[in-house]
């Protein structure tokens, strides 16, 4: 029974490591397109009001998406160290990854959220987001700093399910799109919120039954 049990985790710890490498390696095919940089590409194409109209626009902008991918990258390699045993390696990570989340990718996708596609409904959800990844991670740091190392590792869970929300996002974005070729603004309003309640959801059952 234990080692079914442990061969399911190995498995799943295989599966999950092999997933994230994947989106990883979309996300970051995504990023190198604003380098260099350049204000009429991509995403901000149609984004050119905000572009035009508000010159901190971009500061924002680019400061969210530089770092968001070393947010992702840090909050993935402290997760899977425990299984080499690099203890100093996964503070340090966590160190990387609540320092970039807490002064710059959390404000940015905050001040970013203001300006959503898709509406009211669409803005509200970002800017939520937003508030709930810098406090979750604020949490954290303040638990692994009073040692309270179980609530810290739930509490670190919670924001790396609200960071996953950038791939999550596109994978249901690529979904919908695919089975109902809806209006490009009624996508924004939809994977808006399935982008990461789903994530915040699974990790509360998983912290609810224990798993984690």
């Amino acid at each position: 029974m234990l080692s079914t049990r442990r061969n399911t985790a190995i498995f799943f710890r295989i599966l999950f490591i092999i997933g994230f490498t994947y989106f990883f390696w979309l996300m970051l095919k995504i990023t190198l397109e604003y380098i260099p940089l350049d204000p009429n590409v991509s995403f901000l194409m149609i984004k050119q009001t905000e572009v035009v109209q508000r010159p901190e626009y971009l500061i924002f902008f680019y400061a969210h998406v530089y770092t968001s991918i070393f947010v992702l990258l840090s909050g993935f390699l402290s997760i899977i160290r425990k299984n080499f045993g690099l203890r100093n390696f996964h503070r340090n990570m966590g160190k990387v990854y609540i320092f970039l989340i807490l002064i710059t990718a959390a404000p940015s996708g905050i001040y970013m959220g203001l300006f959503a596609n898709g509406g009211l409904f669409s803005k509200v959800s970002f800017v939520i987001l937003g508030f709930l990844w810098w406090f979750s991670t604020y949490k954290a740091y303040q638990l692994a700093r009073q040692k309270k190392f179980k609530e810290h590792k739930q509490w670190m869970w919670r924001s790396f399910a609200l960071t996953l929300s950038a791939i999550t996002l596109r994978m249901w974005k690529v979904i919908i799109v695919y089975l109902f070729h809806p209006n490009p603004m009624d996508v924004y309003q939809v994977i808006a919120w399935l982008g990461w309640v789903p994530n915040i959801l699974l990790i509360e059952y998983l912290i609810t039954k224990k798993q984690i």
